[in-house]
Formats: C-alpha cells, sequence, structure tokens
C-alpha cells in the first residue's frame, strides 16, 4: 500500500508541475478565495494556533473507526508504557522484583531498580494520558494537536501569518492523522513539540526581548533534553550559537535587559528542568549523573558509535536477548556503519526524506534551486539560516550506528516546514511570461495533500487491511504508512483479562522467533499486583520457582510461533526436551 500511494504521489507532483505550464492562470482566482477563506486566521495569529491545534486533535479522531486506539507492537513502546504506568501510580521507578530473570525484557531496566531505559518526558505524556482519560493514547492524541500548534507558532514568526496557517494545516495532515507519529507509543511529537518551541522563540526574542519567549525556549530545549538529548544537543548548539552571535553582534541589545529578560528566566526554568531530571536519574540508577539509558547500554553490550570497541560480552539469561543484541539489531548495525558509512548515509537521507517530504512537499524545495530568486540573492539569510542549522543538527544522526527512525530527527520538524514553506512562497512569486505559473504550484500542493488523504481514508473499502500482514516494511515510514500490530499477544492479553482470578504466562519461543515483532514479555509496573504478567520460559527447575513464588495465580503457556499462537494451560516440560530447544 505503501508504495502505491507514494507512485500516486510522484504522479500528482509531476501532473503539479504540467500544470503550471499548461494552465498557469488557472489558480489566480482560486486563490484569491482561499486566502478569503484563510483571512480571520491570517489575521487573529493565536486564534489560528488554537484551530490548528484543535483541526488536528479533531482530524485524528474523526478516523477512529479507520483507525482505532492502536495497540503496543515493538520494544520502545513497551518500555515508555511502562514508564507512564510508573508514573501515573505516583512513581519515579520500582523495586526490582525478586523474580526479575524470569521479566527481563528489551530496553528495560531490572536493576538497580525496574524501569523504563529512556528519558522521561514521553512517559510523562503517556501517563497524563492513562491518568486523566483512561488510557495512554490520549496523552498520544493530545501531543498530536499541541505539535502542529506549535509548528504553526513557529512558522509565525519566521514567515507571514498567511504561509504560517498554510504550514500547520499541511503538518496536520502529513503528520497529525495517520503517520507513525499519531499511531504509536514511541512517536517524534514531543521532541517536535521541543524543537518548534525553541526555533519559533527565537526570532520573537530577537525583535521583542519579552520573558515569555525566553520561558517558551527554555521549555522547548527541556523538552529536547528529556526526549531526544543527543539529537537535540546539536540542534541546541546552533540556535544557541545564533542567539550568542545576536547578542554580542553589531546591533546588540543592552546587556541589562537581555540578562533580565532573557538570561535569567530562561536559565531558572532550564536549570529547574535539569535538576528535575537529575532527581529522576538518581532515583533510578542512584546517581543524578548515570542515565537510564547507560546502564542499559553497559548491562547488554549497546553500542552507539562506530568508533566503540566491542565491549566483553555480557552474561545473557535468555536466547532471544542474546540473539538480540550480538545479532543484527545491534552488532550487526555497528559492523555495517563501519564498514558502508556511505551507504549509511544515503539510506538516511532516504528514510527522513520518505517521512518528512515526500515527492509532494520536495516540489516546493525544488523550486528554491530551479525558479528564478525572488531577490538578488538564490538562498536568504532564513532560509541560509535553516539550512545552516539542518546540516549541525544532521551530525546527531549520522554519528551513531543507527540508520534513524524519523522520530530521531523530530526536533528538526518545525524548520523542515519552514524551508517547505520558504519554498512555497518562492514558488508563488514566479512570474512565467506574465502568467502565475508558481501560483498553481502554490494551490496545488495542499490539493493534492488532501487527495491523497481521501485516497489513504478508502484503502479499507477497497478490501485492504488497515494495518499489514506482515512487519517487513515497518522500517519505511511516510507519512501515512500503516504499522503493523501484535495482534495475538493483545488477543490473548484481552482474553486472559476475561477470565477471573490472576494469570502467569510463561512465554515459550522456537529457534528463529522474530525477535523485534513478535515479542511477549512485557509487565507492568506493579508486577506483583497485575491481573496478567508474563514472563519467559527458563530451565523446569526456574519455571517451578516462578510457579511456587506466584502459587495463587494460574499457570499458562504462550507459544507464539506456533500457528496461530497457541495458549494453553502450563505443563512443564520434560528436562532433555528442553535441554534440546
Amino acid at each position: 500500500m505503501t508504495g502505491y500511494l507514494l507512485a500516486i504521489e510522484l504522479c500528482l507532483a509531476c501532473s503539479a508541475i504540467a500544470a503550471a505550464y499548461a494552465v498557469p492562470d488557472f489558480a489566480r482566482q482560486h486563490l484569491r478565495g482561499v486566502e478569503r477563506l484563510l483571512e480571520p486566521l491570517v489575521k487573529r495569529p493565536r486564534l489560528a494556533v488554537i484551530v490548528i491545534g484543535l483541526s488536528a486533535l479533531a482530524a485524528r479522531a474523526a478516523v477512529l473507526p479507520v483507525l482505532p486506539v492502536p495497540e503496543p507492537t515493538i520494544h520502545d513502546e513497551f518500555s515508555y508504557l511502562l514508564a507512564a504506568d510508573t508514573f501515573a501510580h505516583g512513581r519515579l521507578t520500582n523495586p526490582t522484583h525478586p523474580m526479575w530473570m524470569h521479566f527481563e525484557t528489551f530496553h528495560v531496566n531490572q536493576k538497580p531498580t525496574y524501569a523504563s531505559m529512556y528519558y522521561p518526558a514521553q512517559g510523562l505524556l503517556l501517563a497524563f494520558g492513562q491518568r486523566v482519560f483512561g488510557h495512554p493514547f490520549f496523552g498520544v492524541w493530545l501531543s498530536v494537536g499541541f505539535m502542529c500548534a506549535a509548528i504553526c507558532w513557529m512558522l509565525q514568526g519566521w514567515i507571514p501569518r498567511k504561509w504560517a496557517v498554510l504550514g500547520g494545516f499541511l503538518a496536520v495532515i502529513r503528520l497529525g492523522i495517520f503517520s507513525y507519529w499519531a499511531n504509536s507509543y514511541y512517536g517524534g511529537t514531543m521532541a517536535a513539540i521541543g524543537g518548534a518551541l525553541v526555533l519559533g522563540a527565537l526570532p520573537r526574542i530577537w525583535r521583542r526581548r519579552r520573558v515569555w519567549n525566553a520561558v517558551l525556549m527554555a521549555a522547548g530545549f527541556a523538552i529536547l533534553a528529556n526526549t531526544r538529548p543527543f539529537e537535540g544537543l546539536f540542534f541546541g548548539v546552533a540556535v544557541a550559537v545564533a542567539l550568542v552571535a545576536w547578542m554580542f553582534g553589531s546591533k546588540r541589545p543592552p546587556a541589562r535587559i537581555v540578562t533580565r529578560r532573557v538570561l535569567i528566566p530562561a536559565g531558572l526554568l532550564f536549570a529547574l528542568a535539569i535538576s528535575g531530571t537529575g532527581y529522576y536519574f538518581w532515583r533510578v540508577t542512584g546517581s543524578p549523573f548515570r542515565i537510564p539509558y547507560q546502564v542499559n547500554m553497559e548491562t547488554y553490550g549497546l553500542l552507539y558509535f562506530p568508533w566503540q570497541q566491542l565491549p566483553p560480552q555480557p552474561a545473557y539469561h535468555h536466547a532471544v536477548m542474546r540473539d538480540f543484541y550480538l545479532g543484527r539489531h545491534n552488532y550487526g548495525q555497528y559492523e555495517f556503519a563501519r564498514s558502508h558509512p556511505f551507504e549509511k548515509f544515503l539510506l538516511t537521507l532516504l528514510l527522513l526524506w520518505l517521512f518528512f517530504l515526500g515527492p509532494l512537499l520536495t516540489l516546493p524545495l525544488c523550486c528554491i534551486l530551479v525558479l528564478p530568486p525572488m531577490s538578488g540573492k538564490r538562498i536568504s539569510r532564513k532560509t541560509g539560516f535553516f539550512l545552516l542549522v539542518l546540516a549541525v543538527s544532521a551530525a546527531g544522526l549520522i554519528l551513531p550506528i543507527y540508520v534513524p527512525f524519523p522520530h530521531f530527527a523530530a526536533p528538526l520538524t518545525g524548520m523542515i516546514y519552514a524551508l517547505v514553506m520558504q519554498g512555497m512562497r518562492h514558488a508563488f512569486v514566479w512570474d512565467r511570461k506574465g502568467r502565475a505559473s508558481g501560483q498553481t504550484i502554490v494551490l496545488a500542493v495542499p490539493i493534492i495533500c488532501f487527495v491523497l488523504l481521501a485516497a489513504r481514508l478508502a484503502i479499507p473499502a477497497f478490501g485492504h487491511p488497515v494495518n499489514p500482514a506482515s512487519p517487513r516494511f515497518e522500517f519505511i515510514s511516510t507519512w501515512c504508512s500503516p504499522r503493523w500490530i501484535n495482534t495475538a499477544r493483545a488477543g490473548a492479553l484481552e482474553r486472559l483479562k476475561q477470565h477471573p482470578g490472576e494469570h502467569l504466562v510463561i512465554v515459550r519461543y522456537k529457534p528463529g522467533h522474530d525477535i523485534m515483532f513478535n515479542e511477549w514479555v512485557y509487565n507492568e509496573a506493579d508486577i506483583d499486583n497485575a491481573k496478567v504478567m508474563w514472563a519467559r520460559e527458563m530451565s523446569p527447575a526456574e519455571n517451578q520457582k516462578l510457579i511456587r513464588y506466584f502459587h495463587d495465580r494460574k499457570a499458562w503457556l504462550a507459544e507464539p510461533d506456533e500457528d496461530p499462537p497457541r495458549l494453553s494451560p502450563y505443563s512443564p516440560p520434560r528436562e532433555e526436551g528442553w535441554l534440546r530447544q
């Protein structure tokens, strides 16, 4: 399905170019109507921000019959949901369980405390949804609205208001409805909000030097520090250099005003946020300077940069975890990054291009390079600044061994949309022999976005599943890529919840098990009081210890690799049979 929609998008983008030459005056009259329609939002920028945010919320809610509340599937989602469940119960972390070895799983620390390895912002967002609305997805839903509103607000600081409104609506369509950011528990909405706040506050500080803008910038930096700190560091350094250059430049403002209105309020808020993060680290790892991510890397031998040396092999307690960390998901990517850095760079560009731009939003960017310049310079100062931030931030995406998911680059979201809108402005003034060819391209982009949205909505009517039957394309994400959902585990969990009493599920895998997309061993924050708990099968003797420990629970055996996956009352295998597995 993703391939078909990409082909349609490419054809429609090419059609827009053809229309610019064939019917160049088509857009003149229609654009005036669009401008009149958007005029109330253009004149009232705060209202525009609110309307964009509410539109994103309404649009995602409207497609719930087609795209219902998602089930978590991959390791990252369950790790974030563990953090959310911990926070929702009023705790920062959980004590290590006496039987922790059976509950060991990916991206979760068991020692020194039982907690997610990730930074806390996404978990806090999901915890808000769980605590206030009864489900973590409502936190994701709200964050989508805030993200689109923040992008619109950021654009208002850099470009004319009508273009900011258009950019906000494009973000709603391309990010807020069918993207995996709006349909998973590990998406990039929070980091995108942080990046938009930082980038949107910068020109406002340059112009007005108001305390509120400094506070918003500090809040954006705090969000980045607690979502994507490594990538956010490169992004933040580029913005900070621009801010310092302004403070000491030829048109520098009075130092007293900058200190009182910018540096002190921003510094106090950011220091408070970092102190809170340090306190969280201390509770989870025992030190404010020891990151949960670092604990997980040291425990399981994770590598992050290609110049690192292979660490001594840790003592893995389960075959699936050994296969994951010593296989292609960790060491495999390490070897690929060392052996094929250029191919990794190209793959990174391809994956990020597919998600953020695609053929359609690439069209305005091409206008900057192909069409005559709007002024004497090919690249304006604003566009040059955006490209500089992009270039500096790219290092944070390229240096690690991993080919980044689009949410790794989420801090750059607002800046990418600013570049797209700069391209739209560039196209708008293109006048070919007195005919408004560029305006046709400008009008075509939102029209094509709506056509593609309608096509995506119509797919289930033609018998195609909302989500794919195989996860093989999960790493290729566009604005509307479907997600593969592990419905087998979700179905087993739902059935067990209907049974009276409490349950212990011992999970048995076959050799060649799909480690990434068919993992079943995830648990809630309070394992002992969970209705259903999931444990890894170990030796028969260890399994009996576990069953005796939870003697008041009914023991089940889950076999995810059977066709169909099987859930049955637990009976221990013979010792010699277990040794052969």
